[in-house]
């Protein structure tokens, strides 16, 4: 269905090469890898628990504190 062979990867490459120029593909390469590299990472962490509205910290937490 979709076969991309080493002629259409070619092709794409020349167009790649032609819209950005040689002095910008690698800095898309690496933001490319940083971009895959954060979501892998925030797929494999554990989401952290959140806190139920009661249970949070609210800005009227300093009552007891005196500020000078």
């Amino acid at each position: 269905m979709f076969g991309i062979g080493m002629p259409e990867l070619l092709i794409i490459l020349v167009i790649v090469l032609l819209i950005f120029g040689a002095g910008k593909l690698p800095e898309i390469g690496e933001g490319l890898g940083r971009a895959i590299r954060g979501f892998r990472k925030s797929m494999s962490e554990p989401e952290p628990p959140s806190l139920p509205e009661k249970d949070k910290p609210s800005q009227d937490d300093s009552k007891g504190k005196k500020s000078t």
